[in-house]
């Protein structure tokens, strides 16, 4: 058999992205809602997917649905653009402004995607390490940006997997110092109830990114999309992946974007679990856990891969972060149903009680 040439050089020394999704009673790992859309909204997903000619090629911009999320945006259609998944949009960003001879400023720890994708694209990437307690070294930031030579920066707010907001006039004065594209992460803006879409029309270089995969319910379907000024939207126009939202991924999501609003009990359920949750770890000795204004905790405790294995022993599935720089023994944990969250809680504190049996690959 003939051998095969080297894949491109920067993948050298690269993982893949691994989300450990591994079978469990309790997934409490991927930040996902806990709750399944509605009965009734299903329904009208089902009856609007009948009508779906699934021998057409769907509209490749989902115009329809842009329309809908501008409208209730207070923005016209070609500010925003959709995308499978907030993931393509942050490829997009990083084919997008990225590239060789060009530099993505990075404040780790943060979503491990967005360095990837800049060392997929060949750009150069300088890091700006948040705080010992996880915020954003502002000071630093601002310095950095105002040596130039950045393209784009991305804040997370929530940041993931650390929680906290970014603070809003930070925000602010980063996009006024600095004419490199700020992506705000909003992935988690419904559960934090903070949101720098005000700000779009002030500042050309501010494009914002929103997911119906959390507070909608909709990981499964994979759609994401980004609100931003007119030229920045056509930028990214020039390198998305043609038809890349199919025509069921654009259906479910009109209908379930209609019908928004019914999804705010369970987010404020969500909210309020959330602070349960903190509550209950701040009763746990030798677990610390960090401010969130998202729907996952990030907790910091010893030996923390043992406790992870603890907890899966008992079927009950987080994040392990405990390897990750910046991020010794710490794990993150989502929050599930009030039982969910009970059962965790409860394991938790047995295993670093040491009321948990190790697991057999540990003994």
């Amino acid at each position: 058999m003939r051998s095969v040439c080297e894949a491109a050089p920067q993948l050298a020394g690269m993982q893949p992205y691994d989300p450990k999704y591994l079978p469990a009673e309790a997934f409490l790992s991927a930040n996902e809602n806990p709750h399944d859309v509605e009965t009734e909204i299903r329904r009208e997903i089902m009856n609007t997917m009948r009508r779906v000619p699934l021998n057409r090629y769907p509209d490749p911009l989902a115009n329809d649905l842009r329309d809908m999320i501008a409208e209730a945006n207070g923005l016209d259609r070609d500010q925003v653009l959709v995308g499978n998944g907030g993931d393509e949009l942050l490829f997009d960003l990083a084919l997008a402004w990225g590239g060789p001879g060009r530099t993505f400023l990075n404040l780790p720890p943060t979503f491990s995607v967005y360095e990837s994708n800049a060392r997929l694209t060949n750009t150069a990437v300088v890091d700006v390490p948040r705080t010992s307690d996880y915020r954003i070294d502002e000071e630093a930031v601002l310095e950095r940006v105002g040596q130039g030579g950045i393209d784009y920066l991305i804040v997370t707010s929530p940041n993931n997997p650390t929680g906290e907001l970014a603070d809003e006039l930070f925000v602010v004065n980063l996009l006024e110092a600095t004419d490199a594209l700020v992506m705000v992460d909003e992935a988690y803006f419904e559960f934090s109830r903070s949101t720098m879409r005000p700000y779009l029309q002030q500042h050309k270089n501010l494009v914002i990114l929103r997911t119906f995969s959390k507070a909608f319910s909709l990981a499964g379907v994979r759609m994401g999309y980004i609100l931003g000024d007119a030229e920045v939207i056509r930028e990214f126009v020039k390198v998305r992946q043609p038809y890349s939202v199919d025509a069921i991924s654009q259906a479910v999501a009109q209908v379930v974007y209609s019908h928004r609003a019914s999804f705010e009990p369970g987010i404020r359920a969500i909210i309020e679990e959330r602070a349960r949750v903190v509550d209950g770890l701040k009763r746990i000795p030798g677990v610390r856990s960090y401010p969130s204004d998202a729907n996952y905790v990030l907790l910091h405790v010893e030996n923390a891969a043992i406790i992870w294995e603890m907890l899966y022993g008992r079927g009950i599935l987080v994040r392990d972060f405990s390897r990750a720089p910046y991020l010794d023994n710490c794990l993150r944990v989502s929050i599930g149903t009030p039982e969910e969250n009970d059962a965790f809680l409860r394991a938790l504190r047995d295993a670093v009680m040491g009321k948990c049996d190790l697991p057999s690959s540990l003994t």
